[in-house]
């Protein structure tokens, strides 16, 4: 009997620790410099610590916003590590190209990576496949399932919504005399794929789904709609309206030309999702004008 009250104290140490061990994993944060990652953690609803280069992020990406309270970590090639350590998340998260900022990383906390866009891989399928990797990290995996399931079912109610297209000519400028025209392998095209959308580029493209050429190439595809997805570098548009080789592209004469807000091409389904929208807007938008 003398033992008893010794060992209920035990137990209930130990139902204690298990608590606050289940605790510490429900309220875990994760960071990442990475915008790919960034925007499905968010979009999944996973607790998100830190997200490197932010406004840059709101540029290119647009949604999901981050929510106030995220701390920004610094550059994506240049993280605030000084920063990261003061409050280390649980793991840092991000993509193979950054893989040689792993070594200094793991000295603040363990570093988990997540590939897309791998050579000779179906992107739709990567993307569907990265979102189910992160909802099960982070125990998101109802979130991941719905987020799946809602993106496909936006893009099964696109296609019967749109209005038949010529081939499209997908473009982000570099400058004023350069694009990156986007075909097999990129985001654009998977999105295109998923509405029954014809894609005019027909050059090979990089393991990032795109190709870098300058404007004069363009004029190969005289019956192509050109989509020209912003942020523009800057100065650029007004060095276009000054540009003869531009003014004399078939696709602006014709005024085949779209314009749509940023839609980071490098993106997973949040922003496969925000393209098709956009898209499908645009295109119905210029039938009805």
């Amino acid at each position: 009997m003398r033992r008893f009250p010794r060992l209920l104290i035990l137990a209930r140490h130990g139902l204690l620790a298990a608590s606050l061990l289940l605790s510490t994993a429900s309220h875990a944060q994760w960071a990442t410099i990475d915008w790919t990652i960034a925007e499905t953690l968010l979009a999944i609803d996973a607790p998100v610590s830190g997200i490197a280069q932010q406004p840059a992020y709101h540029d290119w990406v647009g949604e999901p916003r981050i929510p106030e309270g995220v701390m920004d970590i610094g550059l994506r090639t240049q993280p605030n590590f000084e920063l990261l350590a003061q409050s280390p998340p649980e793991q840092t998260l991000l993509s193979p190209m950054f893989t040689g900022l792993i070594p200094r990383l793991e000295k603040i906390a363990p570093v988990g990576t997540f590939a897309l866009y791998s050579t000779g891989a179906d992107t739709w399928q990567e993307m569907q496949s990265l979102t189910r990797q992160l909802g099960e990290l982070t125990d998101r995996n109802a979130e991941a399932d719905a987020l799946i399931e809602n993106t496909q079912q936006l893009m099964a109610d696109l296609r019967r919504q749109r209005s038949d297209s010529p081939p499209l000519l997908m473009v982000q400028f570099m400058d004023a005399r350069h694009v990156r025209v986007f075909g097999e392998n990129s985001l654009y095209n998977a999105v295109l794929e998923q509405l029954e959308l014809p894609n005019a580029w027909d050059q090979p493209t990089n393991a990032w789904g795109f190709s870098l050429a300058g404007i004069e190439a363009l004029a190969r595809y005289p019956d192509a709609t050109l989509v020209v997805v912003d942020p523009l570098p800057a100065g650029v548009e007004e060095q276009l309206e000054g540009s003869g080789l531009w003014q004399h592209l078939p696709s602006v004469q014709n005024g085949n030309l779209l314009r749509l807000p940023p839609v980071w091409s490098f993106g997973a389904l949040p922003s496969a999702q925000r393209f098709a929208r956009e898209l499908t807007s645009a295109l119905n938008a210029d039938v009805a004008g």
